[in-house]
Order: C-alpha cells, then structure tokens, then sequence
C-alpha cells in the first residue's frame, strides 16, 4: 500500500472501498491522507464508478481554475513488485542514461519508455539506475529522498567543471541526478534552455562516465538514449575503457531516427575527443553533409558503430528504417546487432482502475466509470450545455456522441493535415473532437491557433494547444477514440495508452502503429486480436474510409463495440511482456 497526500480545497479525492476506487466531496480546507494498492488492480474484482454520481463537483469551462489544473495526489507510483512477475536467474546492472524519464522530465515518449523499461526490469530482479541532467525545471518534491552523494569535476573545453551527482527515487526506480556547476540545463523547460543544447549533453555524456569511474561503479550495462547520449559509446570506447572502466557495455535505443545529433568536429573536440579522429565514414561523419564545407558529424551514427547492440523501438520501424533514410546503410552493415523491440506502456502509471487523476476509476470487465469520465471531460470543456447540470448536479444523460481525441506533439511527423481534415470530418459526422498538443514550429502554432479560434466556442471540437498530464490521463478515459494519423511512427504510445483506457485506435499502418493495431474488418485478422480501424494511404478518402467505419460500428454496431473496447483494454502491452526481449539483448553483449 502507498499513502498519497491530496489537499482537498477543490473539494474532491478518491478512497479506496471494498469495491475500488472512488470519488467523493471533503470538507473545505482539510488535507487528507489516502492510501490505495496499484498492484493487481484489475483483479480486485468489480469497481463502483461513484458512490453517488450527484456527489462529484461537476466541472465548468467557466471555473477560474480548469479542472486539469487541480489538486491531485502526489505523482509517487507504489514501487511494489507485482507478484506474479517472475525473476530473471541472472540479475545484472543496468543504468539508463538520457535526457528524458518521466513524470519529472518528459516531453514524449521516450521519457515514458525509460521509466517502464526501468520498472520492469526491477520488477525481474536487476539492479536500474537512471541516470538524468539535474534540469532546473525539475520540481525536487517529485524526487523521493533526494539527497547529495558526490562532488567531481569533469572535462569541458580544456577546463575541468565541478558537478553535483545527487540520489534519489522517483516513482519507486532509483536516480541519480547530474549538475553541473556551468548554466547548463538551465531553464523553465527540458529543452530550450539559454545554453548549447548540443554542447551540454556532450557533456553530459562524459559526465555520466567521470561520476561511475571516481565511484568505482561498473554496471554490466550502459542504456544510452537517442542522440542526447550518442557521444557517449564514443568516449566510453576510446577513452574511459582505457582507464579504470572494463565492465560495462553499450546499448542504444533509437526512438526517433528523424533526429540525428548533427554536430561540428570542434564541438565533439570539447569534450575530450578529437573530433577529427570521427570525421570518416566508417565512424560518425554524417554521409548528407559529404563534400560539403564544412562536413558534418552525426551524434546517433557514431552511437550506432560503437554500441555492442542497437535497438529501434518496434520491429516495422526496423524494417522500414533499413530500406529507406540515409542511416540505413550504416544499419545495414550493424544489421547483426541492430534488433526491433516494441515499446511497452508503465501500467503503474497507466491504469484506469487506480488512477488519480480520472474522477471515476473502471476496468475491462466494469467500464461503466468511463462514461462519467467521458461526460465529465465534456462537462469542463463545454461539450455539454450548462444546462445540462450544475455544481454538484449530475449531467443529464447525453446523447452518445462519438468522442475522439488526439494527443501529439503538433509536427509534420504527425500527419498535422488527416489532423486538420479529421475536424471537419468529425462535425460532419456528429461527433465531438479533442486536440491536445503542442507546436514547435510557429507556423504551425499560428495554424493550430487560428482553428482554435475558430472552433472552441462551437459544440464539438476543442484544440488545447498545451501539455497536461493530468488532462492527457482524463482524456484517454474520456475517449471513445484516438487518433493516430502518422506519416511514420517508430512505435507510438498514444495508441496503446488510448486502448488501455478503453479508446478505440484509428490509425495510418506504419512503424509500430501496424505492430499494434489490427483491423476489425481485415478478414486476415484472428478475431480476438482485432482492436482497431487501420487506413493505410496518407490522403484524406483513405483516413476518411477508416474514421468512417470506426463511427458506423460505434452508433450501429453496439454490441459490437461494447466488445472491441473490452478487447482493447485486454491488450498486452505491458513493459512485463516486452522487457524479457531486452534482457536477451543485454544478454548477448554483457562480458561473462
């Protein structure tokens, strides 16, 4: 059992009963203590959505304070050990090192990967540590125990810098925090800080290595992350393997090969390495920028030569990525150590039966709870009249409209325009459509804006050009369906997360997106394993035949997709059936 602190001045929190979770009013102004089990949740048998449904402060888009932006328990998962999770005979130590880990540091996916590949392989029995830039932007109360464990200096540039290393848990997998003394990492946000974004995880990367040689620690492997962390086989192998470290050996994970860590030799020279010595093209020069002036380096290129094993995140993605892109002769030619690995989801911190965020808790076998979140969620964005119940007054019932959402990071990567097309699209159709992303690109944000505009004061589309978290948990529970539209997708979360949570996936076939969902009409398909509405072309009539079909089953087909969303939910997609692919790597490569 774990015991979370809620202050209740929204009048709001759940307690756990003999039946599962739920919510009821407190008295203003008290803070109460709530404890609740996450482990085998969904086994607890039956969950009461309510109490009294009449007793929920129903939401309003009108609240000074948006009902995502609340108060909520503390974000500190229960690190017990599901029991049924059986232990590896051969433990090893593994410590992942990138720029993202989630809740306290995460942008996409990947901050969500590390922390479930993490849990995982501590639930197995090994030894994880996670191994992260001390950002300003992290909140220290999410650090459990945080304490510091050493001071050190490390190399920048013909200087040697002093950096802090502190310890801590967040969500139950131990960290170790690196600060440096320099404005590095410095700022309101991961990324976008006023320092050399490049520059800072180079040196980062030899940081993380100086901290394990001045501690003696020698973990059987070194987890690196995308490009962030690409330098770091590189100064493992031709500098710091000659020194004390012997032990460790390297794999990387590519979670996005659109992102390749472009880089000067000047700057590769500040860390410590002579960035000349990896301008060719068996090392790390990057093949675009050959003959050019000046040419290139390419950070995730060189972490490929140099990695004992290298692993993309599901096995379409590797497919795709060998047969197209300008990496895909370097892989072709690591194609012995190059392995496909779908992404799991944390079903720690993904689950509709304990989460905390979510205003009624459900499971696959009782779903009646996600039709109060659903009209929950309209309620606060105005997708319900007002008139449809106040304060404490339940909803009417409301006509069951289709609900789609779309959690994305607003890029071309993302299919931005089956996105635009599905909003008009959805209100010809009736339905109601959720946007919740961000843009990088001001263009885009401008665009995303101008139709935020346009629709936000209508009855069926809200674009929230934001990151929530809390929102993105209550929106999946709202949902009746996600929407991937992807022009390429190494693995993608959104969809597993949605069906997790009872949100039928409609998706384009690519990546991990084919790897994951199966058509409920394609015949090919074994029934029991169809879960979704798969388009394949990338041009309106093809999203349109899929989008289409996902409504017909929902307002025809009612027992149907009372079915499909018990399937989808019933999905494994866990980090516990994926994680067991990873130990065979490490496996493979780890010295005896």
């Amino acid at each position: 059992m774990s015991s979370l602190l809620l202050n209740a001045s929204h009048n709001l929190c759940f307690k756990l009963s003999s039946s599962g979770c739920q919510w009821q009013p407190l008295l203003p102004n008290n803070t109460h203590r709530v404890s609740f089990s996450r482990v085998g949740a969904e086994k607890q048998g039956p969950i009461a959505a309510l109490a009294s449904a009449e007793q929920l402060v129903w939401p309003s888009p009108s609240d000074e304070t948006p009902f995502w932006k609340r108060d909520f328990p503390s974000w500190n998962a229960d690190s017990d050990v599901p029991s049924d999770v059986v232990k590896d005979s051969d433990p090893m130590h593994v410590i992942h090192v990138t720029a993202e880990m989630a809740p306290i540091a995460k942008v996409g996916g990947l901050g969500d990967v590390v922390t479930g590949l993490a849990r995982a392989c501590l639930s197995r029995g090994h030894t994880v540590d996670v191994m992260l830039p001390f950002y300003e932007c992290i909140q220290r109360q999410q650090v459990v125990d945080l304490e510091l464990v050493s001071t050190y200096n490390s190399y920048l540039e013909g200087e040697w810098i002093p950096v802090n290393a502190y310890r801590g848990v967040v969500t139950g997998i131990p960290v170790i925090l690196i600060e440096p003394s320099n404005q590095f990492f410095k700022g309101k946000q991961v990324y976008g800080g006023c320092y050399n974004e490049l520059e800072a995880y180079l040196f980062f990367s030899r940081a993380c290595l100086e901290w394990m040689q001045v501690t003696g620690i020698q973990p059987d492997i070194i987890h690196v992350h995308e490009w962030q962390t690409g330098a770091l086989p590189l100064l493992y192998w031709d500098m710091y393997h000659h020194l004390s470290l012997k032990k460790p050996r390297i794999v990387l994970t590519i979670h996005n090969m659109e992102h390749y860590g472009e880089c000067r030799q000047e700057q590769i020279s500040k860390c410590g390495l002579d960035g000349s010595a990896y301008a060719t093209v068996e090392k790390a020069v990057d093949d675009r920028t050959i003959g050019h002036n000046p040419e290139r380096l390419s950070l995730l290129k060189g972490g490929i030569v140099y990695s004992n094993a290298v692993v993309t995140v599901s096995p379409t993605y590797l497919k795709e990525t060998l047969c197209s892109g300008w990496l895909a002769g370097t892989l072709i030619k690591s194609r012995d150590k190059y392995f496909g690995i779908l992404n799991g989801i944390d079903t720690t911190m993904w689950n509709p039966a304990t989460d905390a965020f979510l205003p009624a808790q459900f499971n696959a076998h009782n779903i009646e709870g996600k039709k109060l979140c659903k009209q929950y969620v309209q309620r606060g964005l105005g997708l319900i009249s007002e008139a449809s119940g106040s304060g404490n007054q339940m909803p009417d019932a409301a006509p069951e409209v289709p609900l789609v959402i779309c959690i994305t990071r607003l890029v071309p990567q993302k299919g931005l325009h089956l996105i635009t097309h599905a909003i008009k699209r959805i209100e010809e159709l009736g339905g109601q459509m959720i946007i919740l992303g961000k843009a990088s690109d001001a263009r885009v944000e401008s665009e995303f804006k101008h139709l935020a505009d346009l629709h936000n004061q209508g009855p069926s589309i809200r674009i929230l050009l934001l990151y929530s978290e809390e929102l993105s948990h209550m929106l999946y529970a709202a949902a009746d369906m996600v929407l991937v539209p992807s022009i390429y997708e190494p693995c993608g979360l959104s969809q597993m997360l949605g069906m997790r949570y009872g949100a039928v996936p409609i998706v384009r076939k690519t990546g991990g997106l084919a790897d994951t969902v199966f058509d409920v009409d394609e015949q090919s398909n074994h029934h029991e394993m169809t879960n979704g509405f798969v388009f394949e072309g990338i041009d309106e009539g093809s999203f349109n035949w899929a989008l289409d079909r996902a409504f017909t089953y929902h307002r025809e087909k009612p027992e149907e997709w009372t079915g499909i969303v018990r399937r989808v939910m019933e999905c494994d997609n866990t980090w516990n059936n994926t994680a067991g692919k990873y130990i065979e790597v490490y496996n493979s490569v780890r010295v005896a």
